[in-house]
């Protein structure tokens, strides 16, 4: 599913050019559940957003679903992401005005699907991560654990073929980090591709396969 061919990514600052990622060749196949460790500026995350689509590399090649990523312009990567990709983020990114149910739909109401088709997906899979009693509450009134329920949810809405999380127990209690896990391995039994970026080895291991990235460069697990 996702192919990447001596990835490197540069950013121009004033005076110097700092090298992010510095040849990293990795290939992830489909239904695969994969975790990307490494030390705080290792490049991970700066990985998880090539792989999302977020942003370009300098050079090396991005294959999606057998889709050469380099040759497509922002509005066809902006596509992709809406129809191919979920995003779950460690600040869960919820709009704060919105209820829990309107933060979920938010991904397809520019899809053309009407909006009672659009709140009953909503709902179903606020039921599925175990929030649909809490579907007409407010962030500000969810704990963290239910705030990243929701994120899933919204993740999950336009049922994306690819999930990429960035340290998605990295604001919750060991507890909930846990029970967050657990709906992870349960979309992943259904058949879900996973990508995700954690610090923390306990949550790592719920993968079934580890890559460590050190300053830049693939340090194990990329095959």
């Amino acid at each position: 599913m996702v192919i990447l061919d001596d990835i490197r990514k540069s950013y121009i600052l004033p005076g110097r050019v700092v090298e992010v990622l510095k040849g990293i060749t990795i290939e992830i196949k489909e239904g695969e559940f994969l975790s990307i460790m490494g030390p705080s500026g290792s490049g991970k995350s700066t990985l998880l957003n090539l792989i999302g689509c977020l942003d370009r590399p300098t050079s090396g090649k991005y294959f999606l679903d057998g889709i050469d990523t380099n040759t497509l312009s922002d509005n066809e990567l902006a596509e992709i992401r809406n129809k191919k990709i979920g995003f779950i983020f460690q600040n869960f990114n919820l709009i704060p005005r919105l209820s829990a149910i309107k933060n979920v739909v938010l991904p397809l109401l520019y899809s053309g699907i009407p909006s009672e088709e659009r709140n009953k997906r909503a709902l179903e899979l606020l039921q599925k991560v175990g929030l649909s009693h809490r579907a007409n509450h407010l962030p500000s009134e969810l704990s963290g654990g239910e705030q990243q329920r929701v994120s899933i949810a919204r993740a999950l809405i336009n049922n994306p073929s690819l999930i990429l999380a960035d340290e998605p127990t990295g604001n919750l209690d060991s507890k909930t980090g846990q029970e967050i896990m657990d709906i992870f391995k349960s979309i992943h039994k259904e058949g879900a591709t996973i990508i995700m970026v954690t610090h923390e080895k306990s949550i790592s291991e719920y993968a079934e396969r580890i890559i460590t990235i050190k300053d830049g460069v693939c340090f194990s697990g990329c095959y």
